[in-house]
């Protein structure tokens, strides 16, 4: 009788290891199930993903004007800039700037200025746009919230915003076309 007691627990243990590996497998199948949900909410939605990048034709932009597009929900400044606001804009000593960076860092191309057109003090959107908002002591933006005075390069001149205006990631597709993002 010993040994029938032997074989049975002989027996038993491989069918206790295929019930355990069916149960952590089962219970894994579970987890995946009930987390896949939750992983899959953290992607960007499709409206998103379509506002990743953005063209903007350059062609109708005369120098001096300035137009406003939009980027993942943000309003980008995209300025043509003439040759006396490019002259202004290099010829200010670095020391003299808050968030000192020379103009040469912010454009790819002299003429065209393309900057996130939100103040960097709290969040507001800077006046200057349009030819008849003030542009501040500057030429470029001014917020009047509290009073952030940029330049024609969107450096932060003057007030409390502390960072110059954001430059977006964008690339020239064409002489006259850009992709932001």
């Amino acid at each position: 009788m010993a040994e029938s007691g032997a074989a049975t627990a002989s027996e038993g243990t491989p069918r206790r290891d295929f019930l355990n590996l069916v149960t952590a497998s089962f219970a894994a199948v579970g987890v995946g199930a009930i987390a896949w949900p939750f992983i899959n909410s953290m992607q960007p939605a499709r409206d998103v993903l379509a506002m990743a990048s953005t063209d903007v034709e350059l062609a109708p932009i005369a120098e001096g004007q300035a137009v406003t597009v939009m980027w993942r929900g943000k309003p980008v400044f995209v300025r043509h800039r003439t040759a006396a606001e490019i002259t202004a804009a290099r010829e200010v000593p670095l020391s003299q700037l808050p968030d000192p960076q020379p103009d040469q860092a912010r454009v790819q191309k002299d003429g065209w200025l393309i900057v996130v057109g939100i103040c960097t003090h709290l969040g507001c959107v800077p006046l200057g746009q349009k030819p008849t908002d003030a542009r501040g002591d500057y030429g470029g933006w001014f917020c009047p919230c509290h009073g952030s005075h940029y330049d024609t390069s969107g450096r932060i001149r003057k007030g409390p915003a502390p960072r110059n205006l954001e430059v977006p990631q964008y690339t020239f597709t064409s002489d006259t076309k850009i992709r932001i993002g």
